[in-house]
């Protein structure tokens, strides 16, 4: 079948070597290339350099919206779209003889958006997957194809559900473009009421507020890992963030103020939530390495009764 790939994320990549094995691609569209890092090194998205090894034509328009003859031009059966980042056009979305079909790392109709990774391990979620859907002028609004489901460990986190979910999404699309090819595909509507939707994440959404349920927070750790991490300010005001995993500690609501460290030695810095504790085991200051708690606090030492996130 002749596929036009249209995304630009690193988990994106598993589905297109898969389509580069097994279909025939007649282009790849991405977004342009960025500056990355501390030196700012002008680098392409990661599915223009595969791309490119397989002799792939690499298209990356400013916006799509402006280059909507293209994807006509390029006449492809199908197109498919993983975490690219822009709406595509009425005029895209129609150019494709099949239609477009969209990779959604989330079982639709919950959370769509852009951060669905990390909703499903923050909600406490049993299981998440991939689905395949039909693409409409709608955020994440079309009709479903196929759903892949894979279980969600205790110690998940959002770099390892996005790594699990990209290897499981090439054996999705390609059932759903043999399903294409017969004629036989299926289109279940969305069930609207039970929607969600989750926006971009940003930098703030790491900060921890320790008010929360300790058993809040040790999720939010693990599904903001690696990005944008979770932070807390030090007494003197130093940022330092804190890493997976860490652990649930039995406490009294109200035992003392939420984020009073209770302990801090080398099996953990323990501190006061807003029901419970939690006990943390690797951190890192700014500007320092990631270290485990007894060598951070060599360096800059907690008594029980100081305050974090002041």
């Amino acid at each position: 079948m002749r596929t036009l790939y249209i995304g630009t994320g690193e988990i994106g990549l598993p589905a297109l070597r898969a389509l580069l094995a097994e279909h025939e691609v007649c282009g790849v569209i991405c977004q342009p290339d960025k500056p990355v890092g501390r030196k700012l090194v002008l680098t392409p998205p990661p599915t223009k350099l595969l791309a490119l090894e397989h002799g792939v034509p690499v298209f990356q328009p400013r916006r799509i919206r402006q280059e909507e003859a293209l994807v006509a031009e390029l006449q492809p059966d199908v197109a498919v779209v993983m975490a690219y980042g822009q709406i595509l056009p009425k005029a895209v979305l129609d150019a494709p003889r099949l239609g477009c079909l969209n990779l959604h790392a989330s079982l639709l109709p919950k959370y769509r958006g852009a951060a669905p990774i990390q909703a499903a391990i923050l909600a406490g979620d049993a299981e998440s997957g991939i689905t395949v859907m039909y693409m409409d002028e709608g955020l994440d609004t079309g009709d479903i194809l196929l759903e892949e489901k894979l279980p969600l460990s205790a110690q998940e986190t959002g770099g390892s559900l996005h790594d699990r979910l990209a290897e499981l999404a090439p054996a999705a699309l390609l059932r759903a473009l043999q399903l294409l090819a017969n004629g036989t595909a299926p289109r279940v509507p969305q069930d609207a009421a039970r929607a969600t939707h989750v926006g971009k994440l940003e930098r703030a959404a790491g900060v921890i507020a320790w008010s929360e349920r300790a058993a809040m927070i040790e999720r939010r750790v693990r599904a903001f890992d690696p990005w944008p991490g979770t932070s807390t300010t030090l007494p003197d005001g130093a940022m330092v963030k804190i890493f997976p995993p860490v652990e649930v500690c039995e406490g009294a609501p109200g035992c003392a103020p939420p984020g009073s460290v209770m302990s801090a030695d080398a099996r953990g810095i323990v501190i006061a939530c807003g029901d419970g504790m939690l006990r943390v085991h690797s951190l890192q200051a700014e500007g320092r390495k990631r270290m485990e708690a007894g060598a951070f606090l060599t360096g800059r030492p907690l008594s029980a009764g100081d305050q974090l996130g002041a």
